[in-house]
């Protein structure tokens, strides 16, 4: 059984998954950039849950879910309510429209971000195949 989107078993399954999926690996090598992400409470989902992931070079040196967003001095902040969020990883929302349409907002560099769609689009298929569960 895989975990329960949003946990902390759930951020460590897809560090995982991240660390053990070629194709992932390949698609990413050139990506240098932590990431947090913040889930803003709304639905099933009563609390804000903040998660932190050091990506670099295809690989995820490193996971931890936060307290805040603040803790870390990331590259990447994404914020999103978390409906969207859960529509992302059960493909009802493509995350680069969810980006563009502010349902997904960006702190960081965007043009960077959008130079690398394609290790955007891998991650986001690396967390959608280990979430089955979602509060």
């Amino acid at each position: 059984m895989n975990p329960i989107f949003p946990s902390l078993e759930w951020l460590q399954a897809l560090d995982e998954k991240l660390n053990n999926d070629a194709r992932y690996a390949e698609i990413a090598k050139k990506w240098e950039g932590d990431i947090v992400i913040v889930i803003e409470p709304q639905g099933n989902l009563r609390e804000r849950r903040v998660f932190y992931l050091d990506l670099w070079h295809g690989k995820c040196r490193g996971v931890a879910e936060l307290g805040s967003a603040a803790e870390k001095n990331a590259v990447f902040v994404l914020t999103a309510a978390y409906e969207n969020i859960k529509h992302i990883l059960t493909g009802k929302l493509d995350p680069m429209q969810a980006m563009l349409t502010r349902k997904l907002s960006v702190k960081g560099n965007l043009a960077v971000m959008m130079r690398s769609v394609p290790t955007v689009l891998d991650f986001v298929r690396c967390a959608r195949e280990i979430t089955t569960e979602i509060v």
